[in-house]
């Protein structure tokens, strides 16, 4: 007799990425837990904000950040409607050339003499631009939520983030909080590569 992992209740839907993942004893940046293996099976059981609670294969329930997560495949789509893309690049290469035409006109403003130095950097304080065109690959930064996606040409995958999950309700962490948990994105933490 075989027995599947769905007659243990155990479904996953995602796994860890390939170098493993931080986890947390509570959707809360001080409560460190045991780090999880890489490409763990994973089945997400709820969401608060960016962090994502999770069942491990082995029973364990913890906290990580749900944006790192590697989703497994679905049930295929019905054949009542056509399939949905997800994550459409264009609105992130839209908000990509807002923000470069931005910060050419501050360029063009300090070159015409229109605002000395310190104000050029008052005024592009807190612009973030990224965009890398490589053929038929796409990365493109996301300020919106602070991470930098991956292209294949159909859709965006999450490829870098660069803070910590941020505790849903916004609420301000503590003092003593560890970098970037209440900084603003990118502030205090290196962009963390988790693969495309």
């Amino acid at each position: 007799m075989t027995l599947r992992m769905e007659e243990f209740g155990f479904r996953p839907t995602h796994v860890a990425p390939p170098d493993g993942l931080p986890s947390w004893a509570a959707p809360d940046p001080m409560l460190p837990a045991s780090p999880l293996d890489p490409l763990l099976p994973l089945q997400l059981i709820g969401r608060a904000g960016d962090w994502a609670q999770v069942l491990c294969s082995n029973g364990w329930t913890t906290w990580v950040d749900g944006r790192l997560l590697i989703s497994l495949p679905g049930v295929p789509p019905t054949a009542t409607g056509p399939p949905a893309r997800t994550a459409d690049p264009r609105p992130a290469l839209a908000e990509a050339e807002g923000a470069l035409a931005r910060y050419r006109s501050l360029l063009e403003d300090l070159a015409a003499g229109g605002a000395d130095l310190e104000t050029f950097r008052e005024r592009a304080r807190g612009l973030r631009i990224g965009l890398v065109v490589d053929g038929e690959r796409l990365w493109v930064f996301d300020p919106v939520h602070d991470r930098w996606c991956y292209c294949d040409g159909l859709q965006l995958h999450t490829y870098a983030v660069g803070e910590r999950p941020r505790p849903s309700g916004g609420r301000t962490p503590p003092p003593g909080s560890p970098p970037g948990a209440g900084s603003p994105p990118g502030a205090d933490e290196p962009t963390r590569l988790v693969g495309p």
